[in-house]
């Protein structure tokens, strides 16, 4: 009888093991670390495009790739633990676009490849030599970012024809704000604007600073994007209306989320180009011979619920050069 009932364990326990296995399955195909200093609920359209691209070339979550998703939740210390995380599940490549998170990955691995999904300045934040010979282990894209600060600025007062000041919410803790700043100041003084530099660090100072904005009277707003404005878009926004100060933004993210304009790169695309990225070094491309490249899509969108609901009248001037009008 006892040799029958251990028999019978040594046979369950077989036909048990690979139900075992099954609850935890292996990696299909290639792993993919994809990290952002934001979270699902603010930035999932992002891997939704991501995924979109990686469609495009051939794979699939789940049956010919895996990708290990790590959201900061808007609290981007906690960065640096996500990547390490990344790095012991010994992923194949690191992809994002939080710059923070891209230079936690350069300092914890040099083998890793890390692609950028739009950077604001990869040179200048050290993650590569140059766009056109980037060297080390990071490649990717651009955003343009600080270039395009002045020509929103020259939206703006397009916009506001007696527009003379402007407050610039903008966080000298991320690499390429300070350039994006000094860009924005030589436009004003060719359009005759006065510039307040608004510095914000953590999400607890924004009501402090739009306070302050108020107070000084500015004519308008100019948010310079960053993982932090982007992480925590709607709470600017929704002070930028409840000070009914007309602000211009980086990413079409802040109008969707109920900003007045934006004009930049689109940022979704970004991510849909970053798949190629992916794709080239899991098929043994090293990214230090991988040149960076630019955006090559910029959209001028703007809200005009939310022009009305701070008493503003957009031009027919600045309406007619608008990609999308959000009614």
């Amino acid at each position: 009888m006892k040799l029958r009932t251990l028999g019978l364990t040594l046979v369950l326990g077989l036909l048990l093991a690979p139900l075992a296995a099954d609850a935890q399955p292996a990696a299909k195909g290639p792993r993919v670390g994809y990290v952002l200093g934001a979270s699902p609920a603010t930035a999932g359209h992002l891997a939704q495009a991501f995924l979109g691209g990686l469609r495009e070339l051939g794979y699939v979550e789940g049956q010919n790739i895996t990708i290990e998703y790590r959201w900061a939740e808007g609290k981007l210390e906690r960065l640096p633990d996500l990547v390490a995380d990344l790095i012991r599940l010994k992923v194949d490549v690191i992809v994002s676009s939080t710059s923070p998170a891209i230079r936690a990955a350069k300092q914890q691995t040099s083998t890793i490849p890390i692609v950028m999904a739009g950077v604001t300045d990869p040179v200048g934040a050290g993650f590569v030599a140059s766009l056109a010979r980037p060297g080390g282990n990071v490649t990717g894209l651009s955003m343009l970012a600080t270039e395009l600060s002045g020509k929103r600025l020259d939206l703006l007062k397009e916009m506001l024809p007696n527009l003379s000041r402007v407050a610039v919410v903008w966080n000298p803790t991320h690499p390429g704000q300070a350039l994006a700043l000094k860009d924005t100041q030589v436009v004003a003084q060719a359009l005759g604007v006065t510039l307040m530099s608004m510095e914000v660090r953590t999400r607890e100072d924004f009501e402090g600073v739009f306070a302050a904005i108020g107070k000084e009277r500015a004519g308008a707003v100019s948010v310079l994007p960053d993982p932090l404005t982007f992480a925590h878009r709607g709470q600017l926004t929704a002070l930028a209306a409840k000070h009914r100060l007309p602000a211009m933004y980086g990413f079409r993210e802040f109008v969707d989320a109920g900003g007045l304009m934006s004009y930049g790169a689109s940022v979704p695309d970004l991510w849909r180009r970053a798949a190629t990225y992916v794709d080239k070094i899991l098929k043994g491309a090293k990214p230090s011979d991988l040149p960076v490249e630019q955006p090559t899509q910029f959209e001028l969108v703007i809200n005009l619920k939310t022009a009305k609901q701070i008493g503003l009248t957009i031009p027919q001037s600045v309406l007619y050069r608008a990609d999308k009008v959000i009614k």
